[in-house]
């Protein structure tokens, strides 16, 4: 796995990436993520593509501008990455916030995106959930205790998350602005429509993630998205929360081979 950055829009954008294929997918975290939140699927993803995460605008490593983090500069920025290292007909996949932006993408440069993947999409739920107030407070006041918590209300039952995560999470939102940009994307996440009457606008395959016991983005919110997006693959991963790639990554990998080859 390499690390580059790039400039888009004037604003230094640090990726990972890994794998030498042709097809390229792209990974987009969710809010108060960065790129390394991929890693545990990285080497199960590019033994077949080119996988690349970039710190979304804001997050990680990437610059974080004195601006307001809206659904629309989150969608330029990321349009501007694939643009700036001419990728074209990729397969992207979005976890949460990184959902929402990945169906905005699909909802309107659907000649740039082959399929895409979702997981427990962010871009319909307007009110907060314990699970989210817990985040926040993590994002916020980030230590051991209080990210232990939150990831403990994010995972599915009788599941670990990693010290590793845990002190990633601290680190990263220990960075300069990084609590601004978080509250500005929660606030801006919450002012921004529901993005129900984009979705029927998709028209490349759709594959829907939703771990069955997600306490951040209730599962009863895949209803809107199943019957709002024309071509949509939905899948229900038991007894997982809202992070299936992390809790488990092999079976979160498998079916989004399975989706992506067919």
């Amino acid at each position: 796995m390499i690390e580059n950055h790039i400039v888009v829009d004037g604003n230094k954008i640090r990726y990972l990436e890994e794998g030498n294929s042709k097809d390229t997918i792209v990974l987009l975290h969710g809010l108060g993520g960065m790129a390394e939140r991929w890693i545990p699927i990285f080497p199960l993803l590019s033994k077949s593509y080119r996988v690349i995460a970039p710190d979304l605008i804001g997050y990680g490593q990437s610059d974080k501008p004195q601006i307001d983090y809206t659904m629309d500069l989150f969608k330029k920025i990321t349009l501007g990455i694939l643009e700036t290292l001419s990728l074209q007909n990729v397969y992207m996949i979005g976890t949460s916030l990184g959902g929402e932006i990945v169906a905005e993408c699909a909802a309107t440069q659907s000649a740039l995106i082959k399929k895409a993947v979702m997981v427990s999409p962010a871009g319909i739920m307007k009110k907060s959930t314990p699970a989210l107030d817990a985040y926040t407070m993590a994002a916020l006041y980030p230590n051991h205790e209080s990210v232990r918590l939150a990831y403990q209300m994010m995972l599915g039952k009788d599941r670990e998350i990693s010290e590793q995560s845990i002190e990633n999470f601290i680190s990263n939102m220990s960075r300069p602005n990084t609590k601004m940009v978080f509250l500005s994307t929660l606030l801006g996440m919450k002012n921004t429509p529901p993005i129900t009457e984009k979705l029927g606008l998709i028209k490349v395959p759709v594959l829907l993630i939703w771990g069955s016991e997600d306490k951040m983005i209730p599962i009863e919110y895949s209803k809107d998205f199943v019957a709002s997006i024309p071509n949509c693959k939905f899948v229900i991963m038991d007894g997982f929360g809202h992070i299936p790639y992390e809790e488990h990554p092999l079976e979160f990998s498998k079916l989004v081979l399975d989706f992506l080859s067919k």
